[in-house]
């Protein structure tokens, strides 16, 4: 198995996989920048083009190459993750995406993946009432710990929340000033990124809106989640701009990393080295693999 970062996977862009050009895209030679990409037999297709959507992987997958894209499919239940498992050429998909993900199929979904010994990554998608429920959370996560070396990140599903909720977002309001939207982002940071699993931020379905993307995806760093859902070819190298750091964030970064005292000033602000490191530490990787400006 690849081990694999959140922040490896920069933007994920979710492919049909009935799409003209998935063997180019999936290849990594259509969008050269794309990091990572989602073979999608589920949301992404109408049932009636499952069937094709498998044969397009089946004759896909012989022909990958080794690269530095990263490769998910996300099939629509466990039947058809195992069924993908016995395909010819699938160790050159890096994992896959459990969608809707919860305490009704989890035990299933590990069980499948848990007797692969490891080969592929996983990232387990919360879909429905687990959004929720902060109980039913804390049990799902119970669920992924020993999982937890093999899941890149632990993503949700906006739209779906939107579904249950009755509501449909609007472009000019930003995700995080919606009082349920904000509650259900903060009750899953707090459940999973407090032990140790990153939480991929939702997709921004205007895909014309490029200032509100490149807002959106800055708020997303902002409040913790790394890595962000893609649906336009647009809104890759809006991501990788975005995720650029400031030079002054990644001085402050190394300052912090380098001092040996344990508390210090810091531009008018206290620096504490013990609490803020992982701060640090995550402001420096992502200088390594986006940059600074």
């Amino acid at each position: 198995m690849k081990k694999i970062n959140a922040l490896q996977l920069g933007g994920t862009l979710f492919v049909p996989a009935t799409h003209k050009h998935l063997k180019t895209i999936a290849q990594g030679s259509k969008f050269t920048t794309l990091r990572s990409v989602v073979l999608d037999l589920e949301d992404g297709i109408g049932k009636n083009e499952v069937a094709a959507g498998i044969e397009q992987i089946k004759t896909l997958l012989p022909t990958l190459q080794n690269g530095t894209l990263l490769r998910f499919i996300r099939p629509r239940n466990p039947d058809m993750l195992r069924q993908l498992l016995h395909l010819n050429g699938i160790d050159a998909i890096d994992g896959f995406i459990f969608p809707k993900f919860g305490l009704d199929n989890a035990e299933e979904y590990l069980l499948i993946i848990g007797q692969q010994k490891q080969k592929y990554c996983f990232m387990p998608s919360i879909e429905g009432k687990e959004l929720f429920d902060t109980a039913q959370q804390v049990k799902l996560r119970d669920l992924l710990l020993p999982y937890k070396e093999s899941i890149p990140a632990v993503r949700f599903g906006a739209e779906d929340m939107f579904r249950q909720l009755g509501l449909r977002r609007k472009c000019e309001v930003p995700l995080y000033d919606m009082a349920a939207p904000s509650f259900v982002i903060g009750s899953l940071l707090a459940t999973f990124k407090s032990s140790g699993f990153d939480l991929a931020a939702p997709v921004y379905g205007c895909y014309k809106d490029h200032t509100g993307f490149t807002r959106e995806a800055k708020r997303d760093l902002l409040e913790g989640l790394v890595s962000k859902t893609i649906i336009h070819p647009d809104q890759i190298d809006l991501l990788e701009s975005a995720y650029m750091v400031d030079k002054q964030e990644l001085n402050a970064a190394r300052e912090l990393i380098a001092s040996i005292d344990a508390v210090f000033g810091q531009s008018g602000k206290m620096a504490e080295r013990t609490t803020q490191s992982p701060w640090a530490k995550t402001v420096l990787e992502r200088a390594k693999i986006y940059g600074s400006f």
